[in-house]
C-alpha cells in the first residue's frame, strides 16, 4: 500500500513538473481595487486580486495578507491540502476610514516567492 502511494505521489509529481503549468511558472501578484477617495467615516471594500500560474499540491499560492497603514488586518495562509480555490482568485474585506489610509497586499508562491507588494491610497474627501 505504501509503495502504491509513493508511486502515485511521483507519477503525479512528474506529471506536474512537465505540464504547460509549470512550464509557465511564476511568483504570485496581487493587485488592489478600493475607491480613491471617501467620506470620512464611510465603509470601503478592498478587493484583492491574486494572480499565479498554478495550482497543484506541489505548486500554489502560500499566503496573502493586506495591511492597512502598517497593520496587518487580514491574512489568508494555504499549505498542500489546503490551497487557494483557483490558481487566480479574489479575496475582499471591509474597512472604515476615518483618516487617509495607505493599503498594501502581497502573495507569494510556495516555490517562487512573491512578486512584491501592491500599494494603493485612500484620500478623505473634505
Amino acid at each position: 500500500m505504501r509503495r502504491k502511494i509513493s508511486t502515485l505521489l511521483l507519477i503525479g509529481f512528474l506529471v506536474t513538473c512537465f505540464s504547460g503549468s509549470m512550464a509557465f511558472a511564476n511568483k504570485s501578484y496581487v493587485s488592489i481595487e478600493a475607491p480613491e477617495s471617501v467620506m470620512r467615516g464611510s465603509e470601503v471594500t478592498i478587493k484583492l486580486n491574486v494572480m499565479h500560474n498554478a495550482n497543484s499540491i506541489f505548486h500554489y499560492t502560500k499566503w496573502v495578507y493586506v495591511m492597512i497603514n502598517g497593520e496587518e488586518v487580514a491574512r489568508w495562509d494555504y499549505t498542500w491540502r489546503k490551497r487557494p480555490e483557483s490558481k487566480n482568485f479574489t479575496k475582499e474585506i471591509t474597512y472604515t476610514v476615518n483618516e487617509p489610509i495607505e493599503i498594501v497586499a502581497e502573495a507569494s508562491c510556495n516555490t517562487h516567492g512573491s512578486e512584491g507588494k501592491a500599494t494603493h491610497t485612500v484620500s478623505i474627501k473634505e
